[in-house]
């Protein structure tokens, strides 16, 4: 995410987003403008053309042209329908049971779209690109709570969207658990706790991204101002402990990039699966306490 800072006087310079297109807004509104395009909305745009464009060009290679072979993915998406298979075994299944290929598009969406947000958030775009004056170029999009407020609120209509598709009111009544009266209480607790859920997602991510960007920026800070205060000496037994330091933390922030990417999608799998196997519950609780 971040480069050698040696000239930054803000470590977090490379982490916050930058405005580039913004429009004013007239008083009554709380916020001055509104953000158009920013570096994090461009990686956004960025991430979505590259699983466009490479993911189904990379699934096209296949081992042969026989009746085997075009089943046979080769090279890269070998790997891919690798990672969708266990997504739909480990995930999908388990979570959305008869439903699982229903939502397999959405699982998969949300997976490599995190998990390629994430990783071009490991790549220092903002240092190559210093010539544009004014303008700051990369970063890290799911390290802004606003993105990750975006995905957690589209797993939150697909909680309610496809509950309510498939059970109709029996979705709503299942929030009213209990006797009258205190049912009510416990719908309202229901409706609390759904909204958490989605608070949770987008908390979860947004912080554990830029928690480790932040890191980086901050120890990469320590190289500039060690050669500023200490000479050349100083500067060197500062910044060698320091790089590997960063290096080893780099290598830590790609396995967080998939890791993230993986509980993201499973914690949607399983607040999706928990709205539209609602019946399946219940009986699996009626068959408890009848044995």
């Amino acid at each position: 995410m971040t480069g050698l800072l040696l000239a930054e006087t803000n470590p977090l310079t490379h982490v916050v987003q930058h405005r580039l297109v913004s429009v004013p807004l007239p008083a009554p509104w709380p916020f001055d403008q509104v953000t158009l395009v920013s570096n994090q909305i461009v990686m956004q745009i960025v991430a979505a053309v590259l699983l466009i464009y490479v993911l189904p060009r990379a699934l096209r290679h296949r081992a042969g042209a026989n009746g085997v072979g075009r089943l046979i993915p080769t090279g890269f998406g070998n790997a891919i329908e690798g990672i969708c298979e266990q997504l739909r075994e480990q995930v999908a299944k388990p979570t959305l049971g008869k439903h699982a290929d229903t939502f397999l598009p959405f699982i998969w969406s949300a997976f490599f779209f995190v998990f390629t947000c994430n990783i071009l958030g490991l790549i220092p775009l903002g240092d190559w690109f210093k010539f544009i004056p004014g303008h700051v170029i990369g970063g890290t999009s799911t390290g802004n709570i606003m993105v990750t407020a975006a995905l957690a609120i589209c797993t939150l209509a697909m909680i309610v969207i496809n509950g309510l598709r498939l059970h109709g009111m029996g979705y709503i009544k299942h929030f009213f658990m209990g006797p009258p009266g205190l049912n009510v209480f416990i719908a309202l607790l229901e409706v609390v706790g759904l909204l958490a859920k989605t608070f949770a997602l987008a908390m979860r991510l947004f912080a554990n991204m830029l928690a480790g960007h932040i890191l980086l920026a901050v120890l990469l800070s320590f190289i500039g101002m060690a050669w500023s205060a200490m000479g050349t000496t100083g500067g060197l037994l500062i910044s060698i402990p320091v790089i590997l330091g960063s290096v080893a933390i780099n290598f830590l922030e790609i396995l967080v990039a998939l890791l993230q990417a993986f509980v993201f999608t499973f914690l949607s799998a399983t607040f999706i699966g928990q709205a539209v196997n609602i019946h399946q519950e219940h009986e699996e609780e009626h068959a408890a306490e009848a044995a």
